[in-house]
């Protein structure tokens, strides 16, 4: 901020004063040490006490510089801190007033409730893609922090005003990753009823909390601890495996990803198989798989056929991942 950067350079100026004005005092009409920063700290500060040693005409005019100085400093100061902090509390309250106007346009988004290490890591992978998502985070603290790279709600989550303010009726999922899973339990329950098209992710510390949360309308629970468990023993057993999922979900090494591609009605590829699609010849994009209704078909063969509302789960670079995600919403 522009006003702490003068109020700095301010403040170091006021220092140097001091230490000057005391160092005149000391060496030129030789006083002491404390007498002469008292006198320095005085007539600074406007106080108006009388002289500690009578001063010479030399002396009235060394005062006299300090004074033009060291007063006009002062009341620098003051005014750079007034502004400094009218333009903290002005950033602050416009920087609020837009973050509650975006999360009131927020549609179609992601809701994440906790700004924990698993909230932020989701968080992370949804900017990465980007999508829109905001985060409920009941610190304020910890709400602030984040503040300024993604949009942040302080407040209880498992409130139905919480929700509502972050867009619940039109939000496409929700995640609970507080860090108790009995708070996660109550904002099942409470997004479940406010939306029950919600798709809801829960964390879930013990693994007697994942029943509850699924009862409570959880679509999937994710443990953490359990998960990193399982990690931990295939990197043991089949470490290459390991490697290789890296490598296709989170860019490490080669320009390679998964995703998942939805087949519109109206898409040039309702209808045709495999083969006839030409994804992977045109694409350089493999399916590994097709999810349906009535299942997941791995490997599919080049006669299967891609109907409507199909997810193609396909591996390639990003890049044309993206042009098959557009090739396959519509009719080219």
């Amino acid at each position: 901020m522009k006003a702490l950067r003068h109020l700095r350079l301010i403040g170091i100026a006021l220092a140097c004063v001091v230490l000057a004005g005391t160092a005149g005092f000391h060496f030129i009409f030789g006083w002491q040490w404390l007498d002469a920063f008292y006198m320095v700290v005085t007539t600074l500060t406007t106080i108006g006490y009388q002289e500690i040693h009578p001063l010479s005409s030399g002396g009235r005019v060394f005062n006299l510089a300090l004074i033009f100085f060291g007063v006009a400093l002062v009341f620098l100061s003051i005014g750079a801190l007034t502004q400094a902090l009218l333009e903290f509390e002005l950033r602050s309250f416009f920087g609020r007033r837009k973050m509650e106007r975006d999360i009131g346009r927020l549609t179609d988004h992601y809701i994440i409730c906790g700004a924990g290490r698993v909230g932020r890591s989701a968080a992370r992978e949804l900017a990465r893609r980007p999508v829109p998502f905001v985060i409920i985070e009941q610190n304020e603290a910890k709400a602030q922090r984040y503040g300024d790279d993604w949009l942040t709600l302080v407040g209880d989550a498992t409130q139905e005003q919480t929700l509502r303010q972050a867009q619940i009726d039109r939000a496409r999922g929700l995640v609970a990753a507080t860090t108790t899973d009995a708070t996660n339990l109550y904002i099942v329950l409470t997004a479940r009823g406010l939306n029950p098209r919600l798709k809801i992710i829960a964390r879930a510390s013990e693994e007697d909390a994942e029943k509850h949360l699924l009862t409570a309308g959880a679509d999937s629970v994710v443990s953490p601890y359990s998960f990193a468990g399982h990690r931990i023993a295939q990197s043991f057993l089949r470490p290459h495996v390991v490697s290789f999922l890296d490598t296709a979900t989170t860019h490490l090494g080669m320009d390679l990803e998964i995703g998942e591609i939805c087949v519109g009605h109206d898409s040039t590829f309702a209808g045709k198989t495999i083969e006839g699609s030409r994804i992977r010849q045109d694409r350089g994009v493999i399916i590994l798989a097709i999810k349906r209704e009535l299942g997941m078909r791995f490997n599919p063969s080049p006669d299967d056929r891609i109907e409507p509302g199909d997810y193609l789960i396909a591996m390639g670079e990003p890049s044309q991942l993206r042009q098959l995600e557009q090739m396959a919403a519509a009719r080219v």
